[in-house]
């Protein structure tokens, strides 16, 4: 069983910063695929950021150049690094985590069964 915990949102203008941090437990987050969700008011959960146990990630198109994925292994620790944060970034951030194979570029949450309780993002313009 992997928990998740989420932290780091938070509300900012548009074109600042956040950092989100996710801790896990029960599974060491260099053996499973972590990615970033998130889901705004009224809309389905779509995929931010994807990292896989052996460090390839990819993202969604509307976050590319803008968001980064990482994890620390010390820390049991996935990031997302978001700059330049427009207001169409503003919804419920989750972490996840899979212990299924994933295709490079799989972005959808069905393949990914952890789950954490989410973190709320703000973006004002």
């Amino acid at each position: 069983q992997v928990q998740l915990v989420e932290s780091g949102g938070g509300s900012v203008q548009a074109g600042g910063s956040l950092r989100l941090s996710c801790v896990a437990s029960g599974y060491l987050v260099s053996t499973i695929h972590m990615g970033w969700f998130r889901q705004a008011p009224g809309k389905g959960r779509d995929g931010v950021a994807v990292i896989h146990a052996n460090r390839i990630s990819y993202y969604a198109d509307s976050v590319k150049g803008r968001f980064t994925i990482s994890r620390d292994n010390a820390k049991n620790t996935l990031y997302l690094q978001m700059n330049r944060l427009e207001p169409d970034d503003t919804a419920m951030y989750y972490c996840a985590a899979s212990r299924r194979a994933l295709s490079v570029g799989f972005l959808s949450a069905d393949g990914f069964e952890y789950w954490g309780q989410g973190t709320q993002v703000t973006v004002s313009s």
